[in-house]
Parts: structure tokens; sequence; C-alpha cells
């Protein structure tokens, strides 16, 4: 069965090891356009960054961002789905980090917040999105999309806290930086491509899905095809069962050539 959506996530897929687009990416994806192909973004970041790689790479389908809680229409700006976390539970966790001095970030109305002197930990944690605030007390109260708790020690206190509340607990390594992304529990990669799929008539069969996380791993799953890439930890690798090369190696075009037949990558390794 031929494939009529590709959806790509972002850091460790396909951006690079520098966080950019390889050319062979880019060629694998405008061919795929060429050819009547639809191609979404499917990432954990905040709006602003796959608004702009969409645009930059001629996409024209909503983003899904914020790990599943948030997608938008880059073309209108109009949000299609938000499920933010409920402030009965977003408002004591703040509280909570606010007191003990833990890294934590929280997503709402399309912009990060954080207390004056967190600590960056990734070259995506600046520029206008970020913003500091004296207290989270002073954000306006309402549900926000999603939190982030930042480092070792921020992910231990809030598991320990926090970790039997009926929300969804994202966690993640880079490196040696590890986090925790709090949403909703139906706030996933999985449900809000299915339901992206749906609107747009897509049957799963029909759906190629790449990315290296363990929160894509439903994703991966779900779709039609699904691959991980060869930077995904060894788990997301066996549970996902199909495997591509990594973020370094143009692992997205390698996968495509594979699946779609006719991407301009000659594949070795997916």
């Amino acid at each position: 069965m031929s494939i009529d959506l590709i959806a790509l996530d972002l850091d460790g897929t396909l951006l690079d090891t520098h966080e950019q687009v390889s050319q062979a990416n880019r060629a694998a994806i405008a061919t795929a356009l060429a050819q009547g192909i639809r191609v979404v973004l499917v990432t954990g970041r905040g709006v602003e960054a796959p608004t702009q790689i969409s645009h930059n790479l001629g996409l024209a389908l909503p983003v899904i961002c914020c790990h599943g809680a948030l997608t938008k229409d880059i073309q209108t700006g109009k949000t299609i789905g938000h499920i933010p976390v409920a402030m009965a539970y977003a408002k004591p966790m703040l509280e909570f980090a606010e007191t003990k001095g833990i890294d934590v970030a929280v997503y709402l109305e399309e912009r990060f917040y954080r207390m004056p002197g967190s600590r960056r930990y990734m070259s995506d944690m600046r520029g206008p999105e970020w913003q500091e605030i004296p207290s989270f007390g002073a954000l306006p109260q309402i549900a926000p999309t999603f939190l982030r708790f930042l480092g070792t020690e921020a992910v231990s206190a809030m598991r320990a806290t926090f970790g039997d509340l009926p929300l969804h607990f994202k966690y993640e390594t880079w490196g040696e930086f590890e986090e925790c992304a709090v949403t909703s529990r139906d706030a996933t990669k999985r449900n809000a491509l299915m339901n992206l799929c749906a609107a747009y008539e897509v049957p799963r069969e029909r759906v190629l899905a790449i990315g290296d996380s363990r929160n894509d791993v439903p994703m991966l799953r779900w779709a039609g095809i699904g691959v991980a890439m060869g930077n995904a930890a060894p788990d997301v690798i066996r549970a996902v069962g199909r495997v591509t090369a990594g973020n370094a190696d143009a692992g997205v075009a390698r996968a495509m050539a594979r699946y779609l037949r006719k991407a301009p990558y000659r594949a070795r390794s997916a």
C-alpha cells in the first residue's frame, strides 16, 4: 500500500546533530511533496520552531507540537487541538517547584516561562519564546499546555512527589541531560497524529512515521510503517522493529528511500 502522509519528529530525527535539516532530508521531503504526499512535523517543542521549519520546507499541514498537546494550523494561526494540564494538577506542581528551587518551565499561551537564574540545559531554551518571571503565581490562572522538569534533581523530586497523579509523564535523556515533560493523559503524539489523519481521511496503513524518542514509540507503532532512528535508545528500536540510519547520516531520507521507493537518496541501512 502506498504512503499518503509522512509524520516526522524533529530533534534526533529530522534535525541533525547541529539542529539543521540536511540537504538529503530536504531533497527527500521536496520529492515527497511533489508526489502529492503530505508531510507533518510532530514534536515535543513549542509551536515556534516547527512552524518556522514547516514554512522553510514548504509544508502546509498543521504542526503537532508540545508532545501532542497542541495542534496548530500554520497557515491561519488557528488552534486545531489543545489538551492542557488541569490547573488542579499544574498549580501545586509549579508551587512545589518554586518553593524548592527546582528547575521547571511551563508552556502557557505559546510561551515558555521559567524563574530567573534557571539553567539553560539545551540550545533551544532561549529566544523570544522563552520568558523569565519573578513567580509562577504571576501567570494567568489558566491551564498550561505542559510542564518541563529540567535536570535529574528536578525529575527525581517531581517523580517522588507527583508521580502518582493521573497525568502523562514523558521521560527523556539527551546525553547527560534528563527531563520530564508533563502533559494531560490524552495529550500524546499518537493521539494528535491519529486525529489529524482522521481529519484528512488518511488511513493509518498509509502513514509513514519516523522518530527517535520513547514518547515517539506509540506513534510509530500506530502508523502503517513506523521507523526508529539509528540514534534512538535500544529499547525504542526494539519496540518499533524497523530502524534507519542516525540523524547525523540522513536517516529520514534513507527511510523515505526505502519505504517510498522514489525518494532521492539511495538507502543503505534503512
